[in-house]
């Protein structure tokens, strides 16, 4: 069975789905990328993964770091995975780059050089809004870049985690 839960949130109306066990997808409803789904073939429940998604979700808009992450299980490319891997390590209230997490994949793949634009189609893909930190990244000159659910919420929330830490 697949669940879809609905949370509004200080940046707009939000969209969490997954299985009783994991969560799938995070994101906001006018995001870019976000997944297609036929609504028909989710029931609308708060499942167990959903609680704590709600839960990670309201500390953090309330400017809090989280204690607890959600179960959730990634469906994507070896590469893009390997890119959320990375992404997962940036702490709360730290960014990095997207040439910086080329170099990091670069070395886990034993080469030279990784496209920084090839790691921000896989950011930019990320399934998993905000808990997986993609609005963390940022560009080589340290403007604010390429967001799927849009650079003023980007800036929202780096500014929301650099008041508390």
């Amino acid at each position: 069975m697949n669940y879809k839960y609905t949370y509004e949130s200080p940046l707009g109306t939000m969209i969490m789905l997954g299985t009783l066990t994991y969560l799938t997808d995070l994101f906001f409803v006018d995001e870019a990328y976000a997944p297609s789904y036929d609504d028909a073939e989710y029931i609308e429940q708060l499942t167990g993964p959903f609680e704590v998604t709600k839960m990670w979700l309201d500390q953090y808009f309330s400017g809090k770091k989280p204690f607890i992450i959600p179960p959730i299980k990634l469906e994507g490319t070896e590469f893009r995975k390997s890119v959320w891997a990375v992404l997962q390590t940036i702490p709360y209230g730290v960014t990095t780059t997207y040439g910086d997490i080329g170099k990091e994949i670069a070395k886990q793949q034993g080469k030279d050089t990784m496209s920084a634009q090839a790691v921000g189609g896989a950011v930019g893909h990320n399934p998993i809004s905000i808990i997986i930190p993609c609005h963390r990244v940022i560009g080589s000159n340290g403007k604010l870049t390429g967001y799927a659910g849009g650079i003023e919420r980007k800036k929202y929330m780096l500014d929301l985690e650099s008041k508390h830490t």
